[in-house]
């Protein structure tokens, strides 16, 4: 079972990620996280002695977590690696349209926000990413696709998805999404006639 401390240190970095999504990582102020979380002052740097970074670095694992999870609910209940692809970015195209295009990525904003001033925090989404690439590949050769194709279309689908929805929540439609869920499905089936063909 959890400590009292853990559970305060995991709000924290819940509501990191969540502020992130919603006013980016530059927007948003340590006093913000305490407030969102119902966090006692001065658990911030209890938890995360190196600040805003250190909880930054947090919020960006927990949100890998959650998608490498949301992977592999849809590779548990879907027939095929195009089937989980489909169900995975269908979710995620629910997700920012429930919230009113309000959530998206939080691990492109930090990129794109922190990528060239924080080491820590590029490398931090760099791991991110490798998390849903690796599964992505994994699931595609259990498919029957030759290993370095698989990491290619793995990086491949993995990029569109993000780029769709930054799209999605620029336009407030989940029309990019749902056609990058089509395109996906239609890409790996081409691979995988490709590698019967050979």
């Amino acid at each position: 079972m959890a400590s009292k401390g853990d559970l305060t240190k995991a709000r924290l970095a819940s509501s990191m990620l969540e502020l992130i999504q919603t006013s980016g990582y530059s927007g948003t102020g340590l006093n913000a996280v305490i407030d969102h979380a119902h966090a006692p002052k001065g658990s911030v740097y209890f938890h995360f002695p190196d600040g805003k970074e250190g909880l930054g670095i947090a919020a960006v694992d927990l949100a890998a977590q959650q998608f490498q999870t949301l992977i592999a609910q849809s590779a548990a209940t879907a027939g095929g690696a195009a089937e989980a692809a489909r169900a995975a970015i269908e979710a995620l195209a629910t997700l920012v349209g429930d919230s009113d295009f309000r959530l998206g990525c939080p691990v492109s904003v930090v990129t794109l926000e922190m990528g060239a001033e924080s080491e820590r925090l590029r490398e931090a989404c760099a791991a991110a990413f490798e998390s849903w690439i690796t599964p992505t590949a994994a699931l595609l050769e259990a498919d029957g696709i030759d290993a370095a194709r698989a990491r290619s279309l793995a990086t491949v689908i993995v990029s569109m998805i993000e780029g769709s929805v930054i799209v999605s929540r620029a336009t407030r439609s989940t029309a990019p999404l749902l056609s990058a869920a089509d395109l996906v499905a239609e890409l790996i089936a081409q691979q995988k006639t490709g590698e019967a063909a050979r």
